[in-house]
């Protein structure tokens, strides 16, 4: 089979869901497919069961290819933790610290991982599914850029692009896009996926004609804003989410604020809490009182003590510690964890320059970051309850919990091997407590149970009600408005019947 490449006209444009679509599609006609994206820069990612790390999204896909995630699928993650600096994940493994000018600068080492990894997925399985990074046709960078065209090529991939029309422009995008490509690269793309359109779809009927005799290009679908479900955003929150929104929570919903940090990480721990009816949650940039709000979280970050310089400079220690004083439920996860307690030190300079950094002071821990990383999945139950909680932890540091202080989860088992451990510290009032595990909320009992406990009345939906499959319904929804047969021929692959549906194929 050809293998096949998502390519965007810019960043954001929905490369990453268009890749995920296609991953459960291919997946439903029984193809052996896999994701695959060279190099990544977010600070949302996860932990695989060998105990390697990865790009969220990557790990999205898989999933919806309905295969384990494996690091190969994502060889190099930058993770930011400056305006122009980010640290390096190699194949699974952090490798290197590297600003912005030294890491583009040479790029060899970094594309001869990524085209080792994308070779091992090539023999292993039929069909590669390659998405881009931000634009194909970034031109100052384009002879270092080798997660694009150069991956596409490597594999012998005929290439998407996707535009967002939503962000208007959609023909300069797409047209623009292409007149910069070399020939040799612009021969190599085989159709147009218009992304993201609102609105009646059928006035977009002379668009499609136009872009098509603009570009000498099939206009393989025109996909509309999808709504009453989510996928895992890649790098960044959410633009359905709501941030610093002038009222405050919506009457008769559970009120939750999240700290919106310059470095936040891991927000897709919250994704629960947000997709929740009886929930009303908010991204807070800007210190404001905190009246309605039941509870507050600190979420992680990738630079703890930049955000706890950024914290305590925007002024809001003042509205949190009211907050505290006035019985409100205060949360911290990975970093936002480290932050509740009264210090967190960085002998080795992992985040910047050595020092220590004074925290919040609500939990009585310490922080002590060090070079290696903790890397696994772990599953406990909270302590004193037999909740499950299954999780991942991704962090530097080692937290000092004093012996009188309560753990939040007793840990069960790490990666997957039987622990008997303690994790998270809660304060001796209940209302202060903090954990390393991501994915806190994603198991129903641990969402209820923090939600019962901010509403007494709160009330979970049918547990026996099977959830939603949200990749069947992102094939569904695509396959809906695109020319399948078209994408399908792109891989040499003629389906029997419409992926997505109920017929066996």
């Amino acid at each position: 089979m050809k293998h096949l490449a998502i390519l965007g006209t810019a960043s954001d444009v929905g490369k990453s869901v268009v890749a995920t679509a296609l991953c459960r599609i291919f997946s439903n006609a029984g193809i052996d497919v896999v994701p695959f994206k060279a190099q990544n820069m977010s600070n949302n990612s996860g932990v695989t069961a060998s105990g390697l790390e990865m790009g969220w999204a990557q790990i999205v896909q898989a999933q919806a290819c309905r295969v384990l995630p494996e690091a190969d699928m994502n060889p190099v993650l930058l993770k930011p933790d400056s305006d122009t600096g980010a640290q390096v994940v190699l194949q699974g493994k952090v490798c290197a610290d590297r600003k912005a000018r030294d890491y583009f600068s040479d790029t060899s080492r970094w594309s001869a991982a990524a085209f080792e990894s994308l070779e091992r997925l090539m023999e292993k399985h039929d069909l590669v599914v390659i998405e881009g990074a931000g634009s194909c046709a970034e031109m100052n960078l384009y002879d270092r850029d080798f997660v694009n065209f150069r991956t596409a090529r490597k594999a012998d991939a005929a290439v998407i692009l996707v535009a967002d029309i939503d962000r208007g422009g959609v023909f300069a995008q797409v047209a623009g896009t292409l007149a910069l490509l070399p020939s040799e690269d612009r021969a190599m793309v085989r159709g147009i996926v218009v992304n993201r359109f609102r609105g009646d779809i059928s006035l977009f009927e002379d668009g499609v004609s136009l872009l098509e005799g603009l570009t000498g290009l099939p206009v393989l679908g025109v996909i509309p804003y999808f709504r009453g479900f989510t996928i895992d955003a890649e790098d960044a929150v959410p633009l359905s989410s709501a941030v610093d929104p002038s009222r405050g929570p919506a009457k008769g919903k559970i009120g939750i604020a999240a700290l919106y940090f310059p470095h936040i990480s891991n927000f897709t721990d919250l994704a629960p809490l947000q997709e929740e009816p009886a929930v009303d949650l908010h991204y807070l940039h800007y210190p404001k009182p905190l009246d309605g709000y039941k509870a507050l979280i600190l979420p992680g970050s990738k630079n703890v003590r930049w955000d706890l310089e950024w914290l305590f400079s925007t002024g809001w220690k003042e509205p949190l510690l009211d907050f505290r004083r006035r019985g409100g439920i205060i949360m911290g996860i990975c970093g936002g964890f480290q932050m509740l307690g009264s210090s967190v030190d960085d002998p080795c300079g992992v985040e910047g320059n050595p020092g220590t950094s004074a925290g919040l002071g609500l939990l009585p821990v310490t922080t002590v970051l060090e070079r290696e990383k903790m890397l696994c999945n772990a599953a406990g139950v909270i302590c004193g309850t037999d909740i499950r909680v299954n999780g991942y932890e991704i962090h530097m540091g080692r937290t000092s919990v004093p012996s009188n202080l309560s753990p939040l989860i007793r840990v069960l088992d790490r990666n997957p091997t039987a622990e008997a451990d303690d994790d998270g510290a809660w304060s001796e009032d209940g209302t202060v407590f903090g954990t390393y595990f991501h994915g806190f909320f994603d198991h129903p009992s641990a969402k209820s149970w923090f939600l019962s406990m901010l509403d007494s009345n709160y009330r979970a939906q049918d547990a026996g009600k099977a959830a939603r499959d949200v990749y069947e319904l992102l094939a569904d929804h695509f396959s809906r408005h695109l020319d399948l047969d078209s994408v399908f021929r792109l891989v040499g692959y003629s389906p029997v019947s419409c992926p997505g549906s109920d017929e066996a194929l």
